[in-house]
């Protein structure tokens, strides 16, 4: 049998499906758009044409996700905190503090040695420093959001943006652009800016980091100027990264569904 866990974000909706070990037999993720009702269905389209999995053999299916009651045939709901848990203990074992960086939140999980959810801290009140942040960065400096991870390369200055507000930092942006700052110094304070809000969230959660092992999950996970940011910030010398972090939350919502077959 099979188990099928579908993260609905507000960027991207992924999907999971694992099998009877455990194991990943395919994933998906797609833009989420305005529609996710139809970004559901595609995600499960995709995970059982390119598994060659028919439906009926998928014994449960669980959503988690800002979405995840829209998902209409699930067998549970979940919360992102608990998915994303378990997802990053399945890929990345040793794992205590996990950074989650979605498109419209933030969060940092302190896990204990076995993988229990200890504590938690969550910015969901504003995008600052989120997906949709940096989209919005990445319009105001003129390049692909892709770019951007490495568009801090060789800044040597500390610049400092007087605000992390979605419209005001943009717009300050555009007036360091105007006044000749360049490129990657205005990326290098950005990141910058980023990682400090996000080190607040890691230090609610955890007082002393020490040596426990630090993770991230979510899509900003793919943008290297952030992790460096984050790592420099923190003090630490490397941060793990799952080779798909966008995935993680679905994962671990598969897992679930696995869990509760039992």
């Amino acid at each position: 049998m099979y188990y099928l866990g579908i993260d609905i974000g507000s960027l991207s909706c992924d999907a999971v499906l694992i099998d009877d070990n455990k194991e990943i037999i395919a994933s998906s993720v797609v833009p989420t758009g305005a529609k996710n009702l139809e970004a559901i269905e595609r995600v499960k389209k995709d995970v059982l044409d390119s598994s060659g999995i028919n439906e009926h053999d998928i014994k449960s299916i669980i959503s988690t996700g800002y979405g995840r009651t829209r998902v209409e045939d699930r067998d549970g709901a979940v919360t992102e905190i608990t998915c994303h848990a378990k997802g990053i203990k399945h890929v990345i074992p040793e794992t205590r503090i996990l950074i989650d960086i979605g498109g419209q939140d933030s969060k940092t999980i302190f896990l204990d040695s076995i993988g229990n959810v200890q504590d938690f801290a969550m910015n969901d009140k504003c995008a600052a420093g989120t997906g949709r942040f940096l989209e919005a960065m990445a319009r105001a400096l003129e390049v692909e959001i892709d770019e951007l991870g490495s568009l801090d390369t060789g800044a040597t200055s500390n610049l400092v943006l007087s605000s992390m507000c979605t419209v005001f930092a943009e717009s300050e942006v555009v007036s360091l652009i105007a006044s000749g700052t360049a490129q990657k110094e205005i990326a290098r304070g950005l990141n910058m800016a980023i990682a400090s809000k996000t080190v607040s969230l890691v230090k609610r959660v955890v007082k002393q980091i020490d040596d426990l092992p630090v993770s991230m999950s979510g899509g900003v996970a793919r943008n290297p100027g952030v992790v460096r940011a984050i790592e420099e910030v923190l003090g630490i010398g490397k941060i793990n990264i799952y080779a798909k972090p966008d995935i993680v939350g679905a994962l671990g919502a598969a897992l679930i569904g696995y869990d509760k077959s039992l």
